[in-house]
């Protein structure tokens, strides 16, 4: 079943028509990471995922290197650029000393990311000796001063862009809590004065400066000897700032691949009420299911995307046919020529528009009725002026008689019934917790709703009531196994982790994909604990009893299910030498016997219960007659 055939929760983000697409510029963030490359960040260790030492150096590339392969994925349009400062070689476009940008060709230094600048920073460690190196770039007697050029570069990277289109971040990793504790004098406090202005000067242009420390063994990073002043920590927000910057690290290095996607409008349609009076809506998806995206062929030998282009070959003279094509339909020995404009217009059934029907009492409206995830419709005065004051209007008058607006929607191929229903405003502590509007849910068609089939269990396998201690056992169990503060965004989907693990080993020509840790799994480290296991044991004895034998039992549950098999050929060999359709067409079918019957409806894997006239309902409707 297609649970989106109107494209309701279609990506858009590439549909250069749609205003996401046009106003994507405005939601993405440019970002620009400050990495400490000083020979501390090298000679000081710490334990890392194997429990084996490892430089600070290394973590913080690590870090950076999860967090751009998750990114390409997350927000493929955001802007990154990598700098390292406190090094030998310099490579900026102020050509400042101690300021390396890593960048690969064919790549500014700030711009979206590519499989070819993430393969090159996987490896940035083994070449980083050599090619940039790594020196103290604040030493006693010298006047440079790495970090306020590091933030120079940083601030001259993040001019691309207005602060009101985009969301501009300078992330600083490093482990030296006191850059300048080696300089005394006036010398310090002049270098730490310019480089707390160059810092203000670049959050005065909209850009935000994050810390992201790393401690040194049996020593914390102390915030207030400089960097406080820098990123504008104070009073319990410092005594703070540790444990959650802790956590913001944690949460980069070890981030969900995940598409985000941002708040927008969907559609506008136009609400069409009565009497000649139209309204403007904007629909809104506050839910919507996470799929693949879309299949792109790529060369199997550069991996690059294919275009593909189809060109049509006229069979009788082999040239290409440059006019549009066109269909025929004969009729009366004649082929009466349509294009394909002329044929879309006679299958169209619907203009698009919301056409108001009528209303009905809430009550009327069942659960069921709602086939997939509904729209959420807020009035605008972009179009139509006035608007709002309509909408709001009908809004109250439903919600005071508590009726919900039946309407007239679809595509033009798919029309479809739905159904309008008015919600009020919630707010709560000073905050609006539901907005005021008007849900829009799809109603079935009379075919969607199924009737309940009855189902007769055979006399051997109907099981008596649970007994009260049968029920208190299994309250225990459910009560010991229960999910506290339970939310689906705590589980992963493991399918779409491995569809992107598999992205990004393609595209990064990785030899191994990335281990997916499948967290839907049952966890059987936590079942198998004693106070789990002791209530798993009393339900199985509640209800099986003491002397079960589960392998005796899936021994006789086996040979039941091969005499199933057996009398379910019988079945079929039987059932071959009627023609049930044409019999039930015919009404004949209460002219064979019972045991006729039951043949149909055992190689169909139905139930054979019941009286001669149950057993006939039951096969006209398996066969929808």
């Amino acid at each position: 079943m297609d649970l989106d055939p109107d494209d309701v929760f279609r990506d858009d983000e590439d549909d250069p028509e749609n205003d996401s697409y046009q106003d994507k510029q405005s939601s993405k963030e440019l970002v620009v990471f400050l990495v400490d490359a000083s020979p501390k960040m090298f000679s000081v260790t710490c334990p890392g995922e194997d429990q084996e030492n490892t430089s600070h150096f290394h973590v913080a590339v690590n870090c950076i290197a999860q967090a751009i392969k998750v990114q390409i994925i997350n927000r493929p349009y955001d802007e990154i650029a990598i700098c390292f400062f406190n090094t030998r070689e310099k490579k900026n476009l102020q050509d400042l000393s101690g300021v390396y940008v890593f960048n690969v060709p064919e790549r500014e230094h700030l711009d979206s990311l590519t499989a070819r600048f993430i393969k090159e920073f996987d490896h940035i460690e083994e070449s980083f000796s050599k090619v940039i190196g790594s020196e103290y770039g604040i030493v006693p007697g010298s006047r440079d001063n790495s970090l306020y050029n590091a933030l120079w570069v940083a601030q001259a990277l993040l001019r691309k862009g207005s602060a009101k289109t985009a969301d501009k971040r300078i992330l600083l990793l490093t482990n030296e809590d006191d850059p300048f504790g080696s300089i005394k004098g006036v010398t310090k406090l002049d270098m730490t004065r310019t480089t707390l202005q160059r810092a203000k000067d670049a959050q005065d242009l909209g850009i935000s400066i994050e810390l992201l420390p790393l401690s040194r063994p049996n020593e914390e990073f102390n915030v207030s000897l400089f960097y406080a002043d820098l990123i504008g920590v104070e009073g319990d927000e410092l005594a703070q700032f540790i444990p959650l910057a802790g956590e913001r690290f944690e949460d980069l290095n070890k981030q969900l691949r995940k598409r985000m996607f941002k708040k927008r409008r969907v559609r506008r349609i136009t609400f069409m009420i009565a009497g000649g009076l139209s309204i403007e809506l904007n629909t809104y998806a506050l839910i919507r299911p996470t799929v693949p995206g879309k299949v792109t062929w790529l060369d199997s030998v550069t991996n690059l995307p294919l275009k593909a282009e189809r060109s049509l070959i006229c069979a009788d003279t082999g040239a290409l046919v440059q006019e549009p094509p066109k269909r025929f339909q004969n009729y009366k020995n004649e082929d009466i020529k349509f294009s394909i404009e002329e044929l879309s217009e006679i299958k169209r059934v619907s203009t698009g528009n919301l056409r108001l029907l009528g209303f009905k009492p809430l009550s009327c409206l069942k659960d069921y009725h709602n086939l997939k995830p509904p729209a959420f419709v807020f009035p605008s005065d972009e179009e139509v002026m006035g608007s709002t004051c309509v909408f709001i209007a009908l809004h109250r008058s439903m919600i005071r008689l508590k009726r919900f607006a039946v309407a007239f929607y679809g595509s033009s191929s798919r029309p479809q019934l739905v159904g309008l229903i008015a919600q009020e405003e919630i707010i709560e502590g000073g905050g609006q917790i539901e907005p005021p509007g008007m849900h829009m849910i799809y109603l079935p068609y009379s075919d969607d709703i199924r009737p309940i089939e009855e189902l007769h269990a055979e006399p051997s396998g109907v099981l008596s009531a649970a007994t009260d201690d049968q029920i208190q056992k299994a309250a225990a169990l459910v009560k010991r196994v229960d999910l506290k503060d339970f939310s689906i965004c705590q589980f992963s989907n493991p399918a779409l982790q491995s569809h992107y693990a598999a992205l990004q080993a393609l595209a990064l020509d990785e030899d191994e994909m990335p281990e997916i840790v499948d967290e839907t799994l049952p966890d059987e480290e936590g079942m198998s604990r004693p106070g789990i296991a002791k209530a798993l044991e009393e339900f199985k004895v509640s209800v099986f009893g003491e002397n079960y034998d589960e392998e005796a039992e899936n021994a006789t549950r086996g040979k039941a299910n091969n005499a199933t098999k057996k009398r379910k050929s019988a079945a079929e060999e039987k059932c071959a030498y009627y023609d049930w359709a044409k019999l039930a067409d015919d009404g004949k079918l209460k002219d064979l016997t019972v045991t006729e019957l039951k043949c149909y409806l055992t190689a169909n894997n139905l139930t054979v219960a019941g009286k001669k006239e149950a057993l006939i309902s039951r096969i006209l409707t398996h066969m929808g007659k």
